[in-house]
């Protein structure tokens, strides 16, 4: 579990990365959660946009994609997600 300060600290990192993926109207597939957890084994921090035509809120979508990657949900601006995981590699770990 994220404090707030860390919670922000990590907001202030995400504001200066581009998104890696779109989550659309079909939702949350398979490939992209793997995708995505592979990308959070590298980055630790990923940023995605939930797109207009999505049957849910960024909120939702983003809560939904932390259940299903183990990670934290750090924060849904507009229609962006930011979430964290921490990396179970040695070399890559974010400081708070």
């Amino acid at each position: 579990m994220l404090t707030s300060k860390q919670r922000s600290h990590l907001r202030g990192m995400a504001a200066k990365i581009e998104p890696i993926g779109q989550i659309g109207k079909n939702g949350i597939t398979e490939n992209m959660v793997r995708s995505f957890s592979d990308a959070l084994d590298a980055r630790e921090l990923i940023k995605l946009t939930v797109l207009e035509n999505s049957e849910k809120s960024a909120s939702e979508t983003g809560a939904e994609l932390a259940a299903l990657l183990k990670a934290e949900f750090v924060a849904a601006t507009g229609r962006k997600v930011v979430l964290y995981r921490r990396s179970p590699r040695e070399i890559c770990h974010l400081e708070f």
